[in-house]
C-alpha cells in the first residue's frame, strides 16, 4: 500500500497562518493587560512579522535595515516614540485636560502624549483596528532596532563597534558641523548595511527645521535601548490600560458621535428628510458641489478638474477658504468632531442651496420635503466604521419616542490597494469578503464599470477584500487571491465593517428602509504585488485628484437625480 502524498504548505498558507498567530497573539495581549518586546510574547509577534514578511515593510526579514519601511511607520507613530521604553495604550482619559500636549502622527488621527522622557501614552479611540496598527509598527520597529544592536555588539556583548561609538559621539554632541554629519552618516551606513547615498537620501527625507538630524538621532535610541535590554536587563514594555480595555468594544466614541449627528439633524429640521450617507473626505463633495460657481471669477474658462487640482495644492487655502464659505452661505453645516472618534461631518442641506449656487440641479417638481439631505462623513478606520454606521443608523431617542433617520442611500468612496493595475484606477467592488473569516457580504452596487469608461483610467470589476490591516499585506496571500475562483480586484479595510452596518440596520433591526441604495468605488493608492509600488513607496500626489472628483461626480449624480 502506497504511503499517502503530504502536501506541501505554500507560502500563502504560511502566510495566512502567520496573520492569524498575529491577531490571536495581539488579543491575547491585550487581554493580559502587557508584554515586553524582548519576551516570549513579543518574540512571538517578531516571529509571525518575520514569517509573513508583508511587502510594506520591504526588507524586515533580511539583515539590512528597511529604510522605506522605517519611513512608512514613523508617519504613523508619535514623534519621539524610539526614545521611550514604555508605551502604555489608554482609553480616552482626560489627558487633553493636562498641561501635556498631543502628539499626532502626519498620517494616522490618534492623540499621543508623552508622559515623561520614558513614557509615550497614545490614545485608542477607534477600536481593535487601531490597536492592530500599533503594535504591527512598533513590532516592525523593535526588529529593527533588534538588527542594529546585533551589529554593534561584539560577540562578548560588553563592547560596541567603533562605528557605534562614533555614532553615539555625534548624536549627544552639543555642536555638530556638515562635515561631522557625513562622517556620522558614513559610520550609520556601515551599522545598517546600507550605502551612504541611501542614508542620505533618507535623512533628508526624515530631516526637519527642529531637528536636522532626525534620522541619525533615530538610529542611535532605536541601538541604544535595545543594547541596554542585552546589557542591563533594562527591557522595553508596552502596557494596555484597564479602561481601555474595559471600553473596548462598546462603541462608547461611536455612540457619542452619532447622537451629537442626529441631534443637530433634528435641530435643523432635517431627521425626516431624504438622507444620502457618503463616507468620503472633507473637500471633494463640497468642492464638487460648489468650487465652479464659488470662484468663477478666479477660474471663467478653466475645466473642473485644473480647478480641483488648484485647490488640491497646500498655496491655495484663500481659494479652499472661499469655496468653504460660499457653502457655509448655502446650508452648509459644519460638525467639529469633539467624541474621541476623530470624523469630522458636514450635512448638505440642498433645499437651501441658492439659485445658481450648486453645480448639480435637482429634478423639477420636486418639493421641499423630498428636497435631499447630502451627509458627508470623513474616512472612519478598520472597525470603526462599523461602529459609527452602526450607531448613526439607530434612531434618535428623545422624549420616550424613537426618532428614524429616513437614509435614501449609503455611499463609499475611498482609497484602496489594486491587483491588476497602477495609482488611480478604479475599483468598483460587487461584494466584499473579510480576510480570515468565511464572512463574504455581496450586494448591488448602484455604480458600474460602464459609469468611469472613457475617463483614461483603468475600471475593474469585482470582489474586494476587507483586510484586518494593510500593513500585514503580503504578495503570496495577494497572488492567492489575485489568481484564485473569487474574483478580487483589490484590497481596504473598511467595506465588510460598512456593509456589515448597513445590512444589520435595514434587515435585522428595520431602522432604515429595507431597499436602502449602497454605493462603493474605490481609487488604487498602491499595488501590493507590483515590487515598489506598495504604500511605502510614497503618496498619490495629484494623481488622486481625477479619480476622487470623478467617484464624487457620479455620486452626486445619482443622488440628484434620485
Amino acid at each position: 500500500m502506497m504511503a499517502t502524498e503530504v502536501k506541501q504548505t505554500t507560502r500563502a498558507q504560511e502566510s495566512t497562518n502567520a496573520i492569524e498567530r498575529l491577531y490571536i497573539t495581539m488579543r491575547h495581549l491585550l487581554n493580559r493587560g502587557f508584554y515586553k518586546p524582548s519576551g516570549v510574547s513579543g518574540n512571538a509577534l517578531r516571529n509571525a512579522l518575520l514569517l509573513l514578511r508583508p511587502e510594506i515593510y520591504g526588507t524586515i526579514a533580511e539583515d539590512k535595515a528597511e529604510l522605506n519601511g522605517l519611513i512608512y511607520v514613523l508617519e504613523r507613530l508619535p514623534d519621539g516614540i524610539e526614545e521611550c521604553r514604555y508605551i502604555n495604550l489608554t482609553s480616552d482619559e482626560g489627558f487633553a485636560k493636562s498641561h501635556l500636549k498631543p502628539i499626532v502622527p502626519p498620517k494616522r488621527r490618534r492623540n499621543c502624549y508623552r508622559i515623561d522622557d520614558e513614557q509615550m501614552n497614545i490614545e485608542i479611540t477607534r477600536g481593535r483596528s487601531d490597536i492592530y496598527d500599533i503594535l504591527t509598527h512598533l513590532t516592525f520597529l523593535y526588529i529593527e532596532s533588534g538588527k542594529i544592536c546585533k551589529r554593534v555588539l561584539v560577540e562578548d556583548g560588553t563592547a560596541t563597534i567603533r562605528d557605534w561609538d562614533k555614532l553615539t559621539e555625534f548624536v549627544l554632541s552639543e555642536e555638530k558641523t556638515n562635515d561631522e554629519r557625513e562622517v556620522a552618516m558614513i559610520h550609520a551606513a556601515n551599522i545598517l548595511g546600507r550605502t551612504f547615498d541611501e542614508v542620505v537620501d533618507i535623512q533628508d527625507k526624515l530631516k526637519t527645521a527642529q531637528d536636522p538630524d532626525r534620522f541619525l538621532n533615530l538610529i542611535f535610541w532605536l541601538g541604544k535601548l535595545a543594547i541596554e535590554e542585552e546589557t542591563t536587563k533594562e527591557k522595553r514594555t508596552i502596557t494596555f490600560s484597564p479602561l481601555l480595555r474595559e471600553r473596548l468594544g462598546h462603541h462608547l466614541h461611536g455612540e457619542k458621535w452619532a447622537t451629537k449627528i442626529k441631534q443637530t439633524l433634528k435641530e435643523h429640521n432635517l431627521l425626516h428628510r431624504p438622507l444620502h450617507i457618503i463616507s468620503a473626505n472633507m473637500h471633494s463633495v463640497m468642492n464638487s458641489l460648489f468650487a465652479k460657481k464659488a470662484l468663477s471669477e478666479e477660474f471663467p474658462e478653466t475645466n473642473s478638474l485644473e480647478i480641483f487640482e488648484a485647490l488640491s495644492s497646500e498655496k491655495n487655502k484663500a481659494l479652499n477658504k472661499k469655496v468653504k464659505s460660499h457653502a457655509e452661505s448655502n446650508g452648509m453645516i459644519f460638525i467639529d468632531d469633539e467624541s474621541g472618534a476623530n470624523i469630522d461631518v458636514q450635512i448638505f442641506d440642498t433645499a437651501k442651496f441658492a439659485n445658481g449656487s450648486c453645480c448639480f440641479e435637482l429634478a423639477e417638481g420636486i418639493s421641499e420635503a423630498e428636497k435631499p439631505v447630502i451627509f458627508v462623513m470623513d474616512y472612519a478606520f478598520g472597525e470603526q466604521a462599523y461602529e459609527t454606521i452602526d450607531e448613526l443608523m439607530k434612531p434618535l431617542k428623545e422624549d420616550g419616542k424613537n426618532h428614524f433617520l429616513n437614509v435614501d442611500s449609503a455611499s463609499i468612496m475611498g482609497k484602496a490597494g489594486i491587483l491588476e493595475g497602477g495609482k488611480g484606477d478604479l475599483m468598483i467592488p460587487s461584494a466584499h469578503i473579510f480576510e480570515g473569516t468565511a464572512d463574504n457580504y455581496p450586494f448591488h452596487n448602484e455604480l458600474c464599470a460602464s459609469d468611469f469608461e472613457g475617463n483614461g483610467l483603468k475600471v475593474l470589476e469585482g470582489t474586494m477584500v476587507t483586510v484586518l490591516g494593510t500593513s500585514l499585506q503580503n504578495k503570496d496571500i495577494l497572488q492567492f487571491f489575485y489568481e484564485s475562483t473569487w474574483n478580487v480586484i483589490g484590497l481596504e479595510m473598511e467595506g465588510v465593517h460598512y456593509q456589515k452596518a448597513i445590512q444589520s440596520a435595514s434587515r435585522i433591526r428595520k431602522s432604515i428602509k429595507k431597499d436602502v441604495k449602497v454605493r462603493y468605488a474605490y481609487y488604487a493608492s498602491d499595488n501590493p504585488l507590483e515590487t515598489g509600488s506598495t504604500l511605502a513607496s510614497g503618496g498619490l500626489g495629484t494623481t488622486g485628484v481625477k479619480p476622487t472628483y470623478l467617484i464624487t461626480d457620479r455620486i452626486l449624480k445619482q443622488i440628484f437625480n434620485t
